[in-house]
């Protein structure tokens, strides 16, 4: 069984299938993911973007194939290794930020460090710094509704990157913002995401989004090919 190079690939997938039921939802993708490398995937609605997503994150178990990170295979790790490794070595931005409303700004950036048992005036005190890098300190002290969807979304970024994982996972991380708001988002997004050496594996369905990437993939009924291939 091969392991893969912790120099190289972070991530890698190798022939993954993904059922729902009878239906094929992912159809033996193989795909790698080098440290600090941004991945985009397009495809249409339903195309299986989001389920590979989910596969490489260890959220959703493959039916078939292998994801490696790191040297260890998803799948033979537990529910509590899989979450461990979930909350420290992975980040995650969602279309719709999905910050939690009862705590502020800063304290939603804060939290995987609070979660990894980081003191809170330490984690804060990280938090304010990412979130003044990404031009939010004049909102830290607010709830998520008293702040923008840009400022929303920045704040998901934030949260993503703080405990400086190896790989963040965005699911159409500009999908709700206007243009001007999106690529302000994605441009902070990528800066400080390769300034800490963070690879992103990123699906859209907005082509420019996808330009930004290192590597780009087509993602077609199931199946992955890289952009531009026949």
């Amino acid at each position: 069984m091969q392991v893969f190079s912790e120099t190289s690939e972070v991530l890698a997938a190798r022939d993954v299938a993904l059922h729902y039921g009878a239906t094929p939802a992912v159809k033996g993708v193989s795909l790698a993911v080098r440290r600090g490398e941004v991945v985009a995937v397009t495809g249409q609605s339903g195309s299986g973007k989001s389920s590979l997503l989910y596969c490489l994150a260890g959220v959703l178990p493959v039916s078939e194939g292998e994801v490696w990170f790191e040297g260890n295979v998803l799948g033979e790790l537990d529910d509590e290794e899989l979450s461990a490794l979930r909350r420290e070595r992975f980040g995650f931005v969602f279309q719709y930020g999905e910050l939690l409303p009862e705590l502020t700004v800063e304290e939603n950036a804060a939290l995987p460090l609070r979660l990894a048992g980081q003191r809170k005036g330490e984690a804060l005190a990280l938090a304010g710094d990412v979130l003044r890098r990404l031009g939010l300190d004049s909102v830290r002290d607010r709830r998520p509704a008293q702040v923008s969807g840009g400022q929303s979304q920045r704040v998901a970024v934030a949260r993503a990157l703080i405990h400086r994982p190896a790989v963040v996972f965005a699911d159409e991380p500009t999908g709700s913002l206007d243009s001007a708001n999106a690529n302000t988002v994605l441009e902070e997004f990528l800066l400080l995401a390769k300034a800490q050496g963070t690879a992103v594996v990123l699906v859209t369905h907005d082509p420019t989004v996808a330009a930004r990437a290192d590597a780009r993939y087509v993602m077609t009924d199931g199946m992955l090919c890289p952009e531009g291939a026949s």
